[in-house]
């Protein structure tokens, strides 16, 4: 174990998570440092106390519960918590991130247990660098930062949405290797609308409605200003801004810092890398699509503009292209005559008349796929996916919407309606579906196959952008790790239980365009591949 600044104490050593090794200080250790008496006499290895966790997890009924336990060890044996983690990755992320996070959030004040990461309170303009600058870490290269108005599909959870935060950073390393030490995440909190957190006397956040307008820009600026200053090589990533904010400020800096919004583009690389799977399913062309989707936010956009630009890539005209994504939201149909439409929504407006209803909508534009983003459950209806399979002979059904609550259809749904013919994928996991004697593996379209791979890229090459064709280059790196075998069950992504494999895939496909195209800051090693996997963390005790 490399000696610590200023000699910590044995009992300083066994609070802090990164020296942490709990059982497995060996007795030269223990007498070294100080830990003689602090433990039990026993000496075990990291494997046995993996399998320690996984026994304690497995017996716990209760996801939130689960959830509680892994945060408590995240907090007290951090190389514990990734090794447990990345042992069943397939098992835990579900827990640590969606759907279990959504709950998680919505109580946040009621289980909150020590501090993590960093509250910035809007009263605190004019001061945020200072305030930024009392985070220990001085090389910040990530931020995942919320103001909390639209966590997943549950909405504004004010301060509460600090989860959302902690689970994708703890994703960044578990799925893709990105070191912990260099991830920081940030909640900017400008007051909640949510009456029912302001009369809560337990909540944590500032008892407030929100800001809006010139103030809370001013903020955002202030916040991007002190993140430059501090940390000249950080990324930051916008996560669950509501849409009158989310387009706006990606808009304002994609083009100025290193920054993305996950919501928008690493949601659109997940969906676009489903489709070229589907699409060897179905045995089409990208630019043979028509695609309708339910939900005309930040999310659809973001999904229609990306498969857009990869029809364009194909050689379609990038007019033609937008106009062969359609959405539709509580007005109806996207169509030209409409007067309530945002500018983000205009490339896609229909010139055609209005349609009131999703299913008239699938009957008068005949699409060969639905993705939903509206976080509405049960809107892909029965009526719904037959007229899809009475058009398609494979039809392709995304309910994309999270937490599984929210999902628009379930897979048994989509498979049991389409008489099984169904490409089916959704944002939370489902469970293997019996139909007709077949069995189905329904695919989770997670951006967790995205955003840990585009941080594991941007970090090994210290990419000074992230570009839209980033993302496309995500998605054929994704779809490309999908099996025949995989394809047969109706599986369109690769198995989470090898997402770590599959995630330094996909960061080395991305590290290579960004050598290409000059976002680099390091020189171009002569192996890519090797680059990402010698900055890959993996977790294992120090000597």
């Amino acid at each position: 174990m490399t000696e610590p600044k200023e000699h910590p104490t044995g009992y300083e050593i066994l609070h802090n998570p990164r020296l942490n090794k709990g059982t497995a200080f060996t007795e030269t250790q223990r007498r070294a440092y100080g830990l003689e008496g602090l433990l039990p006499p026993a000496v075990t290895n990291i494997e046995l106390q993996v399998a320690r966790r996984h026994a304690e997890i497995a017996n716990l009924d209760d996801d939130l519960q689960k959830y509680l336990v892994l945060s408590d060890l995240q907090a007290r044996n951090e190389t514990l918590f990734y090794s447990v983690l990345m042992s069943d990755p397939a098992t835990y992320m579900p827990l640590v991130y969606t759907p279990t996070v959504g709950e998680a959030c919505q109580k946040f004040a009621h289980i909150f247990r020590e501090a993590r990461g960093m509250y910035l309170p809007i009263g605190a303009r004019g001061r945020v660098r200072e305030i930024l600058s009392n985070w220990p870490e001085k090389d910040v290269r990530f931020i995942v930062v919320t103001d909390g108005e639209r966590i997943l599909g549950l909405g504004d959870l004010g301060a509460g949405g600090m989860g959302i935060p902690l689970g994708k950073l703890a994703l960044y390393t578990a799925c893709a290797g990105v070191p912990p030490q260099y991830c920081l995440p940030v909640v900017l909190d400008v007051g909640t609308n949510n009456q029912v957190l302001l009369d809560d006397p337990l909540y944590l956040g500032l008892r407030q409605t929100r800001t809006r307008g010139e103030e809370y820009m001013a903020f955002v600026d202030e916040f991007v200003a002190a993140v430059q200053s501090l940390y000249s090589k950080c990324c930051i990533q916008w996560e669950d801004f509501a849409n009158i904010n989310a387009v706006p400020i990606l808009a304002r800096y994609r083009d100025k810092i290193c920054t993305y919004n996950d919501d928008i583009q690493g949601t659109a690389g997940i969906a676009l890398a489903g489709m070229f799977a589907a699409l060897r399913i179905t045995g089409q062309k990208i630019t043979d699509q028509r695609f309708l989707f339910l939900g005309g936010g930040s999310a659809g956009t973001g999904i229609a503009e990306l498969i857009s630009q990869a029809m364009a890539l194909e050689g379609m005209d990038i007019r033609e292209a937008r106009g062969r994504n359609a959405l539709f939201d509580i007005n109806g149909l996207l169509v030209t005559s409409r007067t309530d439409l945002a500018d983000f929504q205009r490339p896609f407006a229909q010139d055609r008349a209005p349609v009131s209803t999703f299913v008239e909508a699938v009957k008068a534009l005949r699409p060969t796929g639905i993705i939903g983003v509206s976080t509405v459950p049960k809107l892909f209806n029965r009526e719904v996916i037959e007229a899809m399979a009475e058009i398609n002979e494979r039809p392709i059904i995304f309910p994309y919407s999270n937490p599984t609550s929210r999902s628009e259809c379930t897979a048994e749904e989509a498979y049991r309606w389409s008489g099984g013919r169904a490409v089916f994928a959704s944002g939370s996991p489902f469970p293997p579906v019996e139909i007709g004697g077949k069995h189905f593996v329904p695919g989770q379209g997670n951006n967790v196959y995205i955003f840990p791979a585009m941080g594991m890229a941007v970090f090994a090459t210290e990419a000074t952008r992230v570009t839209e064709e980033m993302f496309i280059v995500a998605a054929e790196a994704v779809a490309e790790q999908v099996t025949e075998g995989n394809l047969a069950s109706g599986l369109i992504y690769p198995p989470q239980s090898h997402i770590l494999d599959a995630s330094l895939h996909v960061a080395e496909r991305i590290a290579t365009f960004i050598f290409d195209r000059g976002l680099a800051a390091v020189p171009r090693p002569d192996d890519v591949g090797a680059l990402i996997r010698a900055r890959a963390y993996h977790p294992a005790y120090r000597e």
